[in-house]
């Protein structure tokens, strides 16, 4: 399934990953949403959960999308546990909320002990060994 388009002028990192435009590192993928790891991790496996059809956010979403984004969140998660049993689930949902990248989308963060991932400094970006790495302990069922 394609990405339905965003408005006109506006231009859609997400919807990019989703028509093979711009490169990830996909985890999981099935016929309407796709989770893939955050190139600027808050913690090691880093995911975001995304649904193929653009929207903004999850009320944009026809019914039928928001279950099927809910049961690959839910799979996501499951694997986040082969890292840690610990983690967040974040929507963020409009600018004042911190929504960056207007396709909506789940953040699976995994929690390792650290005091604060969520700190204001810069993220090291994701290095090709460790994607591989985490591409190998997450994407197999």
């Amino acid at each position: 399934m394609a990405a339905q388009a965003p408005s006109a002028g506006e231009k859609c990192v997400f919807c990019d990953i989703v028509n093979q435009r711009s490169p990830a590192w996909v985890v999981f993928e099935d016929a309407s949403t796709m989770a893939f790891l955050d190139i600027f991790p808050f913690t090691r496996g880093h995911l975001l959960v995304i649904p193929k059809r653009h929207g903004a956010r999850l009320t944009d979403l026809p019914f039928e999308d928001q279950m099927a984004l809910i049961r690959s969140l839910d799979e996501v998660c499951r694997r986040v546990e082969r890292l840690t049993s610990d983690y967040n689930v974040a929507l963020n949902a409009g600018a004042k909320a911190g929504q960056i990248v207007f396709h909506v989308h789940f953040h699976v963060i995994p929690r390792y002990g650290e005091s604060n991932p969520f700190r204001a400094t810069s993220r090291a970006p994701l290095t090709e060994p460790e994607a591989r790495a985490l591409i190998a302990e997450l994407s197999a069922p």
